[in-house]
């Protein structure tokens, strides 16, 4: 039996952008971060409610990387008090169709988790 070739600009090797793009968005939060902010802009303490087991240290690194890759645009309020949003950009809404064949994927193949 011969396994089907997906052809790309190497065929021998996984595409260079392929390989970045799965590094990003699977890295440990960034994908729970983006589909928290997919409905609606939100501050930082409604991400980390969002986002179970994430603690803040790690969301502010989560979500400087993904602003600094252009996901993610960070919103500052000019109010009493400052007022901060965090926002998908137009490149981090392009995630959403990707994001909902994860979660598709995720709900038939993989088993509820045991809340403790």
């Amino acid at each position: 039996m011969s396994r089907a070739k997906i052809t790309h600009e190497n065929e021998e090797h996984v595409c260079p952008r392929f390989h970045r793009a799965i590094e990003l968005v699977g890295k440990r939060w960034n994908g729970a971060v983006i589909r928290a902010l997919m409905d609606r802009p939100r501050r930082f303490g409604e991400i980390l409610e969002a986002v179970p087991d994430l603690h803040d240290r790690l969301l502010s690194e989560r979500l400087k990387e993904l602003e600094a890759e252009e996901i993610v645009q960070r919103r500052v309020y000019p109010e009493t008090p400052v007022r901060i949003e965090y926002a998908l950009t137009e490149r981090g809404r392009d995630l959403q169709r990707i994001l909902a064949e994860v979660e598709h994927w995720a709900h038939r193949w993989l088993p509820q988790p045991v809340k403790h």
